[in-house]
């Protein structure tokens, strides 16, 4: 068996950190075999790695190696990709066309980014890895391949189950052997080892001298978070060794090239939400329409108690917690006047003293000013008054018993009664 440290010189891998070494050697221990090996880590950890490493070890390693990236192939073509279409099979399908679990027999397939397969590409998938048997795009024949298949994702799989977007006997079936690749900020020993090698390698690439880092600047190098990993690392080395002049890289220099925007501190999420919490404007709306009904409804509770007891001292001593519910403790509001003036419109009659009309004028601004010397009764006035108010709505009842400062249902019954 060949040993971790022949081997990251052979794939050129960077590291001594214990969590890289244990997913080599697992690499290295399950290569001999035909067991499905799922690689996970966070992207650009160099999970593209560690296939190659299976394939080359293996008994398949004269056969061919193919890697496939299924995040970039569209949801309409992934299936005549990787197993084949007829002629004819859909518009376009000029001739035959054979996939790459055909033309992979014998050998090993990586499947990059699996947790991106349509959910129907994933039950052919689950056919192939159970009994390596598929059917081309369009064809009833089925065929048998012999297959390798290592696959890689940075999507949290189980998440995936959970959401229904991947099926989780497929996952079990793939992931027989799990590795997984530990992020670059894990790996604080390894930084600065991997920007000395990028750095080198540039160096050559583009025939100039090769950066170093101040004392000063590898201490920003190692606390930075790294989000990219180590496809982040690379380019800032190859960025800062293609446009500094200056060979040698100081703290200020490095910062430069680092990303602000990033922070280096966890998102704290909330998970529940409170119930005062409104999530859209719509429960907002939802709320606001609620407290009115109820509103209303109180409200009409407590007109139809004026209506039926025409006390207003009585009603508002037995309603006390219903009107403290609608009006509230606002000191610029005196209930007991206001209530004693709407009482005195609801109980208007013939026998009533003009003088009480009068002192309602200021409340009803709206109504013209009746001058003294008017001979007209006061069942006169009232009738001028309810026939001005419905003139100026239309005809309107509801508009206009809300300008007269009464009920719809009282105006109905002074209709009746005028027999306007």
């Amino acid at each position: 068996m060949e040993s971790i440290q022949a081997t990251k010189q052979r794939f050129g891998i960077i590291g001594n950190d214990p969590t890289l070494n244990r997913a080599i050697e697992k690499a290295i221990q399950v290569a001999p075999t035909d067991i499905s090996v799922l690689v996970t880590g966070e992207s650009g950890v160099g999970k593209e790695s560690i296939p190659k490493i299976i394939h080359s070890l293996s008994h398949r390693k004269h056969g061919k190696y193919i890697a496939v990236n299924c995040g970039a192939i569209p949801e309409g073509t992934i299936d005549s990709e990787l197993f084949g279409h007829e002629k004819g099979a859909f518009t376009g399908a000029t001739a035959t066309r054979n996939g790459y679990f055909e033309v992979a027999d014998g050998g090993t397939i990586f499947l990059d980014e699996v947790g991106e397969l349509p959910l129907t590409t994933q039950v052919r998938l689950l056919r192939v890895l159970e009994n390596g048997e598929f059917l081309k795009v369009g064809s009833s024949k089925v065929q048998k391949t012999d297959v390798r298949i290592v696959a890689a994702t940075n999507v949290n799989m189980f998440d995936a189950i959970k959401k229904e977007k991947f099926r989780e006997d497929l996952y079990y079936r793939l992931s027989t052997i799990e590795i997984n690749l530990p992020a670059l900020r894990e790996r604080k020993e390894d930084i600065h080892l991997l920007f000395r090698k990028f750095a080198s390698d540039f160096a050559l690439k583009y025939k100039m001298p090769t950066i170093k880092l101040t004392e000063d600047a590898i201490p920003v190098l190692l606390k930075f978070r790294w989000s990219g990993n180590i496809r982040q690392l690379r380019n800032v080395a190859e960025q800062i060794s293609v446009l500094e002049q200056n060979r040698t890289i100081t703290a200020e220099v490095l910062q430069g090239y680092l990303p602000t925007g990033s922070s280096n501190l966890p998102a704290v999420i909330k998970n529940t939400k409170a119930e005062s919490d409104f999530s859209n404007e719509r429960e907002i709306l939802y709320k606001v329409l609620f407290d009115m009904k109820a509103d209303l409804n109180d409200l009409k509770k407590l007109t139809m108690e004026l209506m039926k007891n025409g006390n207003a001292t009585e009603v508002q001593e037995k309603n006390e917690g219903l009107i403290q519910k609608i009006y509230g403790n606002e000191e610029d509001t005196d209930y007991e006047e206001e209530e004693k003036e709407e009482l005195k419109v609801l109980a208007i009659s013939q026998n009533a003293n003009p003088e009480n009309l009068q002192n309602t004028s200021d409340k009803y601004h709206f109504a013209e000013e009746i001058e003294e010397e008017e001979t007209l009764s006061l069942h006169d006035k009232e009738l001028e008054l309810i026939k001005k108010s419905l003139e100026r709505h239309q005809g309107k009842r509801k508009l206009a018993a809300a300008e007269l400062g009464i009920s719809e249902r009282t105006l109905y019954r002074k209709i009746k009664q005028f027999d306007l």
